[in-house]
């Protein structure tokens, strides 16, 4: 007589996906930002009050107020419920990637804007790139800086995701772990600095969005960009924080990994942007 022993894992759910609960968070910030988007549309054509400016402000709170609620509820849910299983986490990078191509398809209307004025100036313009009366930036002076900044910055975070990858038998737990808030702390420092200099370059700039083509297409890019930066580093640091508070591991690292793709994203659009914009656009 034989037997057979069955190892009986528990699945509450059934299956390794993540079915949400009912949440007022996308509801709330539809209403948010579409009444936003119309408050600021009759801001930049003059037509709000002082009253408008005061709903604007309780939209804007109202914003960071959900967005935030809405990160801690999934935080909740792949750290402490553990509901973001080895598949879930999986769409999670699918959904990253989309985003990130969503994004190279935004820029790429800046830049394909960009080159169509600067390969074809028109007449109304000189017929010249750059346009008559604009005295463009040296390419090979604070540009050149915020390169090596943001390349180094790329270094830094990808440090990190060397570490939170790393095999603890080649190093201790403790060192890796203490690399990485060391590297992510670096990049956040980095991703600030780029920023404070893209700041004081606008500052001393002798030409503002208002000055043609060339001033449109330059400040809305690379300001584009530099949100991006901003958005980046938050991200970065939400991620260092919770690294902190022990929520990543080497197998479930999903939140790190997808700041690390969006931060490189950040790096490369930069290298074009200097490229064609700075460097050709001078």
């Amino acid at each position: 007589m034989s037997t057979k022993t069955t190892k009986i894992t528990y699945n509450p759910n059934g299956h390794p996906f993540h079915i949400l609960d009912a949440s007022p968070h996308p509801f709330n910030l539809g209403i948010t930002l579409g009444l936003s988007l119309y408050s600021l549309v009759l801001m930049v054509n003059n037509k709000i009050t002082m009253n408008g400016m005061i709903i604007l402000t309780f939209l804007l709170i109202n914003f960071f107020l959900t967005i935030t609620n809405w990160f801690y509820d999934i935080v909740i849910e792949g750290t402490y419920e553990g509901q973001h299983t080895l598949a879930v986490q999986q769409n999670l990078r699918f959904g990253m990637v989309l985003f990130i191509v969503s994004e190279i398809m935004f820029f790429f209307s800046f830049f394909w804007a960009f080159f169509h004025s600067s390969i074809s100036p028109a007449v109304s313009i000189g017929c010249v790139w750059p346009p008559v009366g604009i005295e463009v930036l040296n390419p090979w002076g604070l540009p050149f800086l915020n390169t090596i900044i943001l390349l180094s910055s790329g270094v830094s975070v990808t440090w990190a995701h060397r570490a939170i990858t790393a095999d603890p038998k080649d190093r201790p737990q403790a060192k890796l772990r203490l690399e990485v808030i060391v590297a992510l702390t670096l990049t956040i420092a980095l991703g600030l600095l780029f920023t404070a200099l893209q700041k004081y370059e606008y500052i001393h700039a002798t030409f503002t969005i208002a000055d043609g083509i060339y001033g449109s297409t330059f400040f809305v890019t690379t300001g584009f960009h530099g949100l991006h930066v901003i958005i980046g580093t938050l991200f970065l640091f939400i991620c260092l924080l919770r690294h902190i508070q022990y929520h990543f591991t080497r197998e479930h690292h999903v939140g790190l990994e997808a700041a690390i793709w969006y931060w490189h994203f950040v790096d490369v659009v930069w290298l074009f942007l200097f490229v064609s914009i700075y460097w050709y656009g001078s």
